[in-house]
């Protein structure tokens, strides 16, 4: 039996790479999408093969690992899924993660064995709901994500204590509920509960006067933009203490979409935090490094949901893109006499400051005085993509280890 550990790190991973970082930088657990039946469809990679090889890889390491099967599948998809679930029987996932009635008791008939987790698609906001998807088998519920910490502690003080509760602590927020929108589908024909969501949230919009086409007139609140459907990123790092007073077993990041470099740096600081808490749970308190690491990917400005009552200040009106203040610069191979040998990510130059980002431990800043090309002659520049390099430096870094630069 694979170690369950609650609560439990769970990041999202959508290929090999990102898996192996998510498992470097500390993760429970990891979740991804097979090929169909994902929410994700562009971070559907996983096939019969390459999803073996994953559940392999977490499973030597004492995690555990689950598949998404969470989309509303047509007629025309329901004979598909018979070796979809045999595919995830075979691989040795931990659990599938659903959301249709059909396809929940579809792998109870044909995988009696398998965990089942109930999808935030479902929409689950009450124990009546938690209760009866635990009496037809459920492990787990992923709750809604409209739900404050009240009506989350309610749900677990309801329920059987052998349901766990999971619930999104970071990531891209849906301003439709828990991810039910028609809009993509309804607007260019891509339906977001099949994987296919466009994100029209994220676009600008204008007004038209019904006599006056072509005539746009832009929507301005606060003469800070018309993107009124945007919502900002959620970021509970902060509240791990009160998530978990309100019976949250599994605390879930969101971005199967994400960069490893994204994937990275959020799991690593959700481990940290979540070890600080378990250390002393009546006492929580995050030290600024680590508060500080979840700016440094690419984000939206943070809120926290509705975990505190109704949203206030959650929507950017501003625009639709992220703010990103570093890049990856190289990925640290191994070190030896004296340098660090590395792979290039992004540009940069022999005097320029590096942080090296080591799992569970507060960034080390370094200068990189010393740059080397694969053959050891001394350059001025790392700019070929995933060059060979190495920098002069004492530091000895674990393979793997990110080495990122602030944007100038």
């Amino acid at each position: 039996m694979i170690n369950r550990a609650l609560p439990e790190v769970l990041s999202p991973v959508g290929d090999m790479e990102r898996l192996y970082a998510a498992l470097d930088y500390g993760a429970d657990a990891v979740y991804l999408g097979g090929t169909m039946f994902g929410m994700r469809a562009q971070s559907a990679k996983f096939d019969a093969e390459s999803l073996k090889t994953a559940a392999d890889e977490v499973h030597s390491r004492g995690k555990r690992i689950y598949l998404t099967c969470n989309t509303l599948p047509r007629n025309n998809e329901i004979p598909e899924l018979e070796g979809f679930i045999r595919n995830a029987c075979d691989a040795g996932v931990d659990a599938l993660i659903t959301t249709d009635i059909g396809v929940f008791m579809m792998i109870r008939r044909m995988a009696p064995d398998m965990e089942i987790h109930v999808s935030t698609q479902a929409g689950i906001v009450n124990y009546a709901a938690a209760r009866q998807f635990y009496e037809m088998g459920a492990k787990r519920v992923v709750l809604a994500r409209e739900l404050s910490l009240e009506e989350i502690a309610e749900i677990r003080a309801k329920t059987p204590k052998d349901l766990e509760i999971e619930v999104f602590v970071h990531g891209a927020m849906c301003m439709s509920f828990s991810g039910r929108c028609l809009i993509s589908q309804y607007l260019i024909d891509r339906d977001p509960n099949r994987g296919q969501c466009a994100q029209p949230c994220r676009w600008n919009y204008a007004l038209v006067e019904e006599k006056r086409p072509g005539e746009y007139y832009p929507v301005i609140e606060e003469e800070k933009g018309s993107f009124i459907l945007n919502a900002k990123d959620l970021c509970m790092i902060e509240h791990i203490d009160k998530l978990a007073e309100a019976g949250v077993n599994s605390f879930k990041i969101e971005g199967r979409a994400k960069s490893t470099y994204y994937v990275s740096v959020i799991t690593n600081a959700y481990r940290m935090a979540m070890d600080i808490y378990l250390k002393d749970p009546k006492n929580y308190s995050l030290p600024k490094w680590i508060s500080d690491e979840v700016f440094k990917v690419s984000h939206r400005p943070y809120c926290t949901g509705f975990f505190f009552g109704s949203p206030k200040n959650c929507q950017y009106y501003e625009d639709s893109g992220y703010i990103r203040d570093y890049d990856v610069a190289a990925i640290v191979r191994f070190c030896k006499d004296g340098r660090i040998y590395a792979s290039q990510r992004n540009k940069f130059y022999a005097g320029d400051t590096l942080e090296a980002l080591i799992p569970g431990q507060e960034p080390v800043e370094f200068v990189a005085d010393k740059l080397f090309d694969e053959f050891g002659q001394p350059i001025e520049t790392a700019n070929r993509a995933t060059m060979d390099l190495s920098i002069g430096s004492d530091l000895i870094l674990p393979a793997n280890t990110m080495l990122r630069i602030r944007k100038k």
